[in-house]
């Protein structure tokens, strides 16, 4: 009798044309697994504690339970195939080793499912603590986002100039229309006028007057944020060279 060297196996019923049998075949990536199981804790190389882990991490974790729970389920074919199952006796009736079954082969695959469901146990734990650590990530994300928005919102409300005029009206298909100009606008800049020198509408008539056919540069606040366009005042089938109505604000 040949000791199997692959699976220790006395008289391997099952040798392969390769040489190597069923229980060979699958010994020979457990050992891969516990390694990569034992590696993974002490180098950090799939920590769900690092904080560089990504969905790819957590994907190449899923990978390894895929294969230990394939392993497991070969190991049981195994066990079927010599008609012992888990828990089935390896001793007859007088209290003998079984003469119609392997013994080594059964005791191998029974002890390596043991092993495995043990590494099945740790990776789940990973794959748990992985996606936590992802969805804890995330969730911080969110609320700087919304932190640094909020932020950037009171910036802008700090250092938006005070208007001097809102757009009342804006007829459709006028220069005003076509640069943007909306009605509730209310405009911080019209060409040379802004919040320091505007003294009355007639500013900003004047402007338009001399501009005709010369895109001005216009700043107005809109929902909070300042906008701005360049409106050319120009002939067009309506009244006036811009198209809308603008209204001094009351300070």
């Amino acid at each position: 009798m040949l000791l199997h060297r692959f699976c220790n196996i006395w008289q391997c019923p099952d040798l392969s044309t390769r040489g190597r049998c069923t229980g060979c075949r699958i010994t020979g990536s457990v050992g891969e697994l516990s390694s990569w199981s034992a590696n993974m804790k002490t180098t950090g190389e799939q920590s769900p504690e690092s904080s560089g882990i990504t969905m790819d991490d957590v994907k190449n974790l899923i990978k390894k339970k895929d294969e230990i729970e394939e392993q497991i389920k070969a190991y049981y074919d195994v066990l079927e195939d010599q008609g012992v199952g888990v828990e089935g006796p390896l001793v007859d009736d007088e209290g003998y080793p079984r003469a119609d079954v392997n013994l080594y082969q059964i005791r191998s695959a029974r002890h390596n499912i043991s092993c495995l469901q043990n590494d099945h146990k740790a990776i789940m734990a990973e794959i748990e603590e992985a996606l936590h650590t992802l969805h804890a990530r995330e969730k911080a994300k969110r609320e700087q986002d919304v932190s640094d928005a909020q932020e950037e919102a009171m910036e802008q409300q700090v250092t938006l100039p005070r208007p001097f005029a809102r757009v009342d009206a804006v007829t459709e298909g006028s220069p005003a229309s076509g640069a943007g100009l909306k009605v509730g606008d209310e405009i911080v800049e019209f060409g040379s006028v802004n919040t320091g020198n505007f003294q009355s509408l007639q500013n900003i008539a004047s402007v338009v007057q001399h501009s005709e056919g010369k895109p001005l540069r216009v700043g107005v606040i809109r929902a909070g944020q300042k906008v701005q366009m360049n409106l050319t005042p120009q002939r067009w089938s309506g009244r006036g060279l811009l198209g809308c109505n603008i209204v001094p604000v009351q300070r």
